[in-house]
């Protein structure tokens, strides 16, 4: 059987090769799709690769019971519902580790521009204003940068920080080994009044959603910055727009916003806009051919073993399985089904009874979905699948030769 893939918003072209290696077809589109035009774009679409921008309903997934999978070429995965994916066999991969580098590399540039005030130095120049002045300037060896989030990026961060010259601390929900001198901070509120630059590093979920409003705001010491590279979800930008017009703070970077437009040139607001010493950046943090690159690489590998093997290592929406490629002989069985007692005694009977003999077996389980896989000898391979379709908890089948 051939594969087609639809890759949407301009994913690095690297994933190209990954899936025709394994015989997919790949189809590209530069934007993210309405749900109406993707509706069409998804008949005869096996896997779908999406990235920040895209929005896929349950309602859209009920009409596309063929979908196999779906890679998020990017770190977040907000883009589906994840325990609805689960519950459809429906695998989701994601790339969270190949932007790190960049997004680390954008933050140290803006603590450092935001410093040295080279935004308004640069727009001011762009209108013909000559202004040479030290004034507000400053360099960030020995100023203390705070670190919410202290997991791949932020620690990234944290290194590169040190190399400046500046002290670290940091804050997560669990604790994480300091990397060169950084140091813990005792909790979110110490670390926010101890910081002259407080960087932004947490995914998006429900405790991380408007963690820094006002009264975080308030917390912060006098003339600090603020930089979200995160999550749009993360920071209330009104009360953020409000520190930086009356001055209790002196500078703010921006990547990531509650609403972004969909495609490039389409209107954008902020209550950020035009303020003072404030970056504002449209999502690129991760946006490098390095990166990007690499991303494609990443989550194009998981979707292909996915297909090959039936593998789901890493996927973020069902339980991790993954057995060593079978012998040329054997058959591979790929079953998703209700995590309730007996099913697998009953895959062993109907098996038993057509004389199929398995060689290697591998199930895991979470609360509502199990997955196996079966590697099995038999030569009624016709009726493998009828056989475990019949099993009324199956939710997905599949089986490779």
């Amino acid at each position: 059987m051939t594969h087609r893939a639809l890759l949407l918003e301009g994913i690095h072209a690297d994933a190209d090769a990954v899936l025709q290696a394994v015989g997919v077809e790949v189809v590209h589109e530069t934007g993210a799709l309405a749900e109406s035009d993707l509706d069409a774009a998804l008949d005869g679409v096996h896997i779908l690769g999406v990235r920040s921008k895209s929005r896929l309903s349950p309602a859209l997934l009920d009409r596309h019971p063929d979908l196999l999978a779906i890679g998020c070429f990017c770190i977040g995965t907000d883009q589906l519902d994840l325990r609805d994916a689960a519950n459809r066999g429906l695998a989701v991969f994601n790339a969270p580790f190949s932007n790190t580098r960049s997004v680390a590399e954008l933050t140290i540039a803006e603590i450092v521009a935001l410093h040295r005030r080279l935004g308004d130095r640069s727009r001011e120049l762009h209108e013909g204003i000559w202004r040479k002045s030290a004034s507000g300037a400053h360099e960030v060896r020995g100023r203390t940068l705070g670190i919410v989030g202290y997991g791949h990026i932020g620690s990234q961060i944290s290194v590169l920080a040190e190399a400046f010259g500046m002290r670290v601390i940091y804050h997560d929900i669990v604790p994480k080994l300091a990397l060169g001198n950084a140091q813990p901070a005792g909790s979110l509120k110490s670390l926010l009044a101890e910081s002259d630059v407080v960087t932004l590093h947490v995914p998006d979920e429900p405790s991380t959603r408007g963690m820094i409003g006002a009264a975080e705001i308030a917390m912060m010491k006098p003339g600090a910055m603020m930089i979200n590279n995160a999550r749009g979800s993360v920071v209330d930008l009104e009360a953020l727009a409000a520190a930086l017009k009356d001055g209790r703070l002196d500078g703010a970077a921006v990547d990531v916003y509650p609403s972004e437009p969909k495609r490039n040139d389409d209107p954008f607001a902020t209550p950020l806009a035009g303020l003072p010493n404030v970056v504002l950046t449209p999502h690129i943090g991760g946006s490098t051919e390095e990166a990007q690159a690499a991303i494609a690489r990443d989550a194009a590998s998981k979707l292909a073993r996915y297909l090959t093997e039936g593998s789901t290592r890493s996927s973020v929406s069902v339980p991790e399985v993954d057995l060593p490629t079978p012998a040329p002989d054997r058959h591979r069985i790929l079953h998703f089904h209700r995590n309730v007692p007996g099913v697998l005694g009953r895959m062993h009977t109907l098996l038993a009874e057509i004389d199929a003999n398995i060689t290697a077996e591998y199930l895991q389980s979470d609360p509502e979905v199990s997955y196996v896989i079966l590697d099995v000898e038999s030569i009624a391979v016709e009726q493998i699948g009828d056989r475990m379709r019949s099993i009324p908890e199956t939710i997905r089948m599949r089986t490779l030769s």
